[in-house]
């Protein structure tokens, strides 16, 4: 079974969300080994995703927030 194509396109360090599994939050990709892609997301913390099953959803880091003033 070949690769999702749009996990062709991902790398190390590129931000991501499961398709089916929001509540697993924002992950970031450590390693791509193949089809075997790991991520640390938020709420999960480390899967190993079968690239030949999930197509990872590539995900923008939200914009940092300013300070708040005391």
């Amino acid at each position: 079974m070949p690769e999702k194509a749009g996990n062709a396109l991902l790398s190390p360090g590129d931000f991501v969300r499961h398709p089916t599994r929001s509540d697993w939050g924002l992950g970031q990709i450590q390693s791509m080994i193949g089809a075997r892609i790991t991520v640390n997301f938020e709420n999960a913390g480390k899967q190993v995703i079968d690239g030949n099953v999930i197509e990872l959803e590539p995900a923008e880091l939200p914009p940092p927030q300013a300070p708040r003033a005391c």
